[in-house]
């Protein structure tokens, strides 16, 4: 059964006022076409989890959809601050759990495996201890030694970007592989928008690449440059020029709802928001090919 879907449908669906939301991606294959149609259509009192937030949810935070953040590392990479999270946390107008990324990692891996925990080896960062509860200690029975164990995370919904998806859901990802495979086995509902909507035979000719199957997914949509500012490797690059002008953009809250009437509210989809960056922007995020080498599955 097809499970091809827009992008309005699939948020309007599967992610609701008071959700637990996991968008996933490090560095790499970010859903921000998802957190802008989040923000278009009103949603609130969300809590947020990533390993890195990045600009995705100071987005969102901006657009007041954030009740609660959990993390490991929060920045703009590169730059700086996430300004707006920041200021959020600091000033108390949103909730907050910080774990390190392999905390985080091991949370989503213990609720993908139906775990009650993940244990780890203590950390080089006792405080996190003393600032989170959920991080405990417990002793190794073959050992006796001391490990760190952190609960399962069990997002309301996650949010993943691939390269290419058939209709029923199959995903396939390459380059950098990220938590996104943890994050749908981990959740309820699962939304994947794709660079490429293709015929199953091309799934199944590279069944390898394969991160995520169809029965963990609720919908997948057709939503080429879904990933900008981020960048899906070998359709367009990362868009540095971006993330440093997000600095400048978010010190305000005059320019912060500038940018968010002129780049969210202000275009009804991706296609046009892609559109509007221009031919000078397209440009210079092109990307030359590069193919893999083939290789020989056989036949029987």
């Amino acid at each position: 059964m097809s499970k091809l879907c827009s992008l309005k449908e699939a948020i309007q669906n599967n992610v609701h006022d008071g959700d637990l939301l996991y968008a996933a991606g490090f560095t790499h294959l970010i859903p921000f076409a998802a957190a802008h149609e989040i923000i278009r259509q009103g949603i609130k009192d969300l809590t947020v989890a990533r390993a890195t937030p990045d600009l995705i949810y100071d987005m969102l935070t901006a657009a007041g959809c954030v009740k609660k953040i959990i993390f490991s590392y929060m920045g703009n990479p590169g730059v700086g601050s996430l300004r707006i999270m920041r200021k959020a946390i600091e000033e108390k107008q949103v909730e907050w759990e910080e774990y390190s990324h392999y905390g985080m990692i091991s949370r989503l891996q213990a609720g993908a495996t139906g775990l009650p925990f993940i244990p780890m080896n203590p950390t080089a960062a006792p405080s996190l201890e003393k600032a989170n509860p959920n991080i405990k200690r417990l002793v190794d029975p073959y050992t006796q030694k001391e490990v760190i164990v952190v609960p399962p995370l069990l997002p309301d919904v996650a949010i993943v970007h691939v390269q290419r998806a058939d209709i029923h859901g199959n995903a396939q990802i390459w380059g950098i592989v990220g938590e996104q495979k943890e994050a749908a086995f981990a959740s309820k509902r699962v939304i994947v928008t794709a660079e490429e909507i293709v015929d199953e035979t091309v799934i199944r000719s590279d069944p390898n690449r394969t991160v995520i199957p169809s029965f963990v997914v609720s919908a997948v949509c057709h939503v080429p440059f879904a990933a900008h500012p981020s960048y899906t490797q070998g359709y367009y690059d990362r868009d540095n020029p971006f993330y440093l002008g997000w600095d400048e953009v978010s010190k305000t809250d005059e320019s912060i709802k500038a940018w968010l009437d002129e780049w969210v509210y202000g275009v009804a989809d991706r296609e046009t928001y892609w559109q509007k960056l221009g031919d000078e922007t397209h440009e210079r995020l092109h990307v030359k090919d590069n193919f893999s080498a083939p290789i020989n599955y056989g036949d029987y």
